[in-house]
């Protein structure tokens, strides 16, 4: 089964998530407060394959459930709902550990394409094994097995979607990709704006670059995207 956890205060909306969602396959557990929906995840966190966090919600909010969940577990899918459709509130909830943010109010088609699209990274990722378990590029050792990221003797910690770049960048070093390339590597056939690419290196920069602001693994490539140039 595909079990995905739903928070949101405001009835109507859980409901026409949770029909939907039902509709669709999936194993549906609701709630209506940000405390509720930790005190479910600690119960049922063996089971659950997705989250979406409505992002303001009494007790504790979306971001605070988000950093807690992630902390937890770095694998589980995190969907963000908000009707703030601001930059910078779509950058915070991606800094926090979220995999994807949609903005209110959805269409049904919307809700279910990205759902699926983060379930069948999910999936992938934990179905896929590669001969070679390890990938190197000094000081990184990325161990594709355990899917742990090391810097030297310090492990560094990342999200499904940071996994799933270093993945990318590691297997191609020195390989130009485009933002389109990036996303439909995270996000196929989900549209989704470019900048979100930017978003997420950013936030895997602040993770392995000695200096975030001038980094020397991950460069950025003018007029097309991203590269890795480490050795």
């Amino acid at each position: 089964m595909k079990h995905i956890l739903i928070a949101e205060d405001e009835s109507a909306i859980r409901e026409f998530i949770a029909i939907n969602l039902t509709r669709a396959g999936y194993d549906v557990i609701s709630v209506a407060d940000g405390q509720e929906a930790i005190d479910v995840y600690n119960a049922k966190k063996d089971d659950l394959n997705l989250v979406v966090l409505d992002l303001m919600m009494p007790k504790k909010d979306g971001i605070e459930v988000c950093k807690y969940i992630r902390n937890c577990n770095k694998d589980i899918g995190i969907i963000i709902l908000s009707a703030k459709s601001q930059e910078i509130d779509k950058v915070s909830g991606l800094m926090m550990g979220a995999d994807d943010y949609i903005v209110k109010p959805f269409s049904p088609s919307e809700l279910l394409a990205r759902v699926d699209a983060l379930f069948r990274r999910i999936v992938t990722s934990q179905k896929t094994k590669i001969e070679e378990t390890k990938l190197i590029s000094s000081p990184f050792v990325l161990d594709t097995k355990k899917k742990t990221l090391q810097k030297g003797d310090v492990e560094i910690e990342l999200t499904l979607t940071e996994y799933t770049l270093m993945v990318m960048f590691l297997s191609n070093k020195g390989t130009a990709f485009s933002r389109a390339q990036i996303l439909e590597t995270i996000w196929p056939n989900v549209k989704i704006d470019e900048k979100a690419v930017d978003v997420n290196i950013r936030r895997l920069r602040m993770k392995i670059e000695d200096e975030a602001s001038n980094p020397k693994y991950i460069s950025t490539v003018w007029g097309v995207g991203y590269r890795w140039d480490g050795e």
